[in-house]
């Protein structure tokens, strides 16, 4: 992988901290957490249950902000109206989940256009890029499926498929093998590492340091604080 020292940074975090009411006392999920990743990076988040993944999770993904701190993401300060926030996470983020969120009355073509259609894009435009993405995962035969008629395997290749067709800074996948078989979580993981290859900015979530093993640098987190950030590739300055 090429160094990614002079390239620009997609996710700054400084000083982000999570605090959560609980009754008369504050439970603190992150702490001080201090975040750079670059274009074109690979990066695993991993840690135990109850270490604060989610939850930074959620505030790299404009799910959930953060108590105190400063998120920029791709530039832009993601502290603002619920409404900005949401214009900010359909355009610069892909998102690809454990239980791939789709809808199961639309079939596929329409999953993956979804997040199109909230950007404005003329229906010819919406319809080209999903095609597009189902393409690149190759289920552009399938586009009438619905879900439900689907393997496990497809399903997440549908999701990775609707993360790529708005072309975002940044793909945030939480545990994108969790609810596969070994043979299928290997496919999907070789894709998200052709992606990346392609230039695909990626962070993954996930418990499982040999899922983790595939990215070019781990962040460790527990406790809310992160406890290392290596590279995995000797090549790549971070």
């Amino acid at each position: 992988m090429e160094r990614c020292l002079d390239r620009k940074e997609v996710i700054s975090m400084k000083n982000i901290s999570k605090i959560y009411k609980m009754g008369n006392s504050d439970y603190k999920a992150l702490e001080d957490v201090n975040l750079t990743i670059k274009s074109g990076e690979y990066v695993a988040i991993v840690g135990p249950s109850g270490a604060g993944k989610s939850t930074l999770m959620n505030i790299i993904g404009c799910l959930d902000t953060a108590t105190n701190g400063e998120y920029i993401l791709d530039g832009v300060n993601t502290k603002c109206s619920d409404a900005k926030l949401a214009e900010i996470r359909n355009s610069k983020i892909g998102f690809i989940f454990q239980n791939y969120n789709l809808l199961p009355k639309l079939n596929i073509l329409e999953n993956v256009e979804l997040p199109l259609c909230y950007l404005g894009l003329p229906n010819d435009k919406i319809r080209e890029k999903a095609l597009e993405s189902l393409k690149k995962v190759g289920l552009d035969t399938h586009i009438k499926h619905k879900p439900t008629e689907l393997s496990g395997g497809q399903k997440q290749r549908v999701a990775i498929a609707r993360a790529l067709a708005t072309e975002p800074q940044m793909i945030l996948a939480d545990e994108p093998t969790g609810a596969l078989d070994s043979k299928t979580g290997r496919e999907v993981l070789n894709m998200l590492k052709d992606l990346n290859k392609e230039g695909n900015t990626i962070v993954m979530i996930t418990h499982d340091k040999d899922i983790a093993a595939e990215a070019d640098r781990i962040i460790t987190i527990k406790d809310g604080r992160i406890l290392s950030d290596s590279s995995m590739d000797k090549g790549v300055m971070v």
